[in-house]
């Protein structure tokens, strides 16, 4: 006689079990559209850095890229291409240690499938996540300046941000190091490929009759 009432009782006890878990996943996903919709837009400089600071706490660096200035992210294809020009151009006649070594060296650039993805392997070589874990912080003043402006945090670190063509502000701080890096990928390419020409025409040389 109690088992019908203990099904209805068990079915019951699942559908309450389900109705709150529904209810607090839409509590959760309130509060991240909330939290979302509330920063100031990344048209803003201000809606720029906190997307930085988020992504740092995060530990994701390829989210901020879209918050680099215009030089950095063209940099970043840049060192990507050159890398693997190089590559291409050294896998046919280099010997293969060196060419492994190339490859060891500079695979994942070549490999890259964005811009974003260069970003994050250069911030992580160059350290600059934990850089920034050290400084960024909240907003203590903002000095704006036509299309630059610089934010100056509690902390009293200072990043200068440059708008982007598109509207985004970027942050100018990985600039120099991205270009820097992008013109050594395009002279070595120069100079590897020079070099796979010499060990071509030695190995010719070699295997004449």
């Amino acid at each position: 006689m109690n088992a019908p009432h203990s099904g209805r009782a068990a079915t019951f006890r699942l559908s309450r079990a389900q109705l709150l878990l529904g209810l607090l996943l839409i509590v959760c996903l309130g509060a991240y559209a909330f939290s979302w919709l509330s920063y100031p837009s990344d048209r803003t400089p201000e809606g720029a850095y906190l997307r930085v600071v988020r992504a740092v706490n995060e530990g994701k660096p390829e989210r901020f890229f879209a918050y680099t200035e215009e030089a950095a992210q063209h940099a970043c294809y840049t060192i990507r291409d050159y890398r693997k020009k190089m590559l291409s151009a050294a896998r046919k006649d280099y010997p293969a240690l060196e060419y492994e070594e190339l490859e060891e060296q500079y695979g994942k650039f070549a490999a890259a499938p964005d811009g974003a993805d260069v970003f994050a392997l250069m911030a992580r070589r160059n350290s600059w996540l934990s850089q920034l874990r050290l400084d960024v912080s909240g907003i203590a003043k903002l000095e704006k300046d036509g299309p630059r402006a610089t934010i100056q945090t509690s902390r009293g670190t200072r990043y200068s941000m440059r708008v982007r063509p598109n509207g985004i502000w970027g942050l100018t701080a990985f600039t120099p190091a991205l270009v820097e890096e992008a013109e050594k990928a395009a002279r070595d390419f120069e100079q590897v490929k020079k070099a796979a020409a010499d060990f071509a025409r030695v190995r010719a040389k070699t295997e004449r009759p």
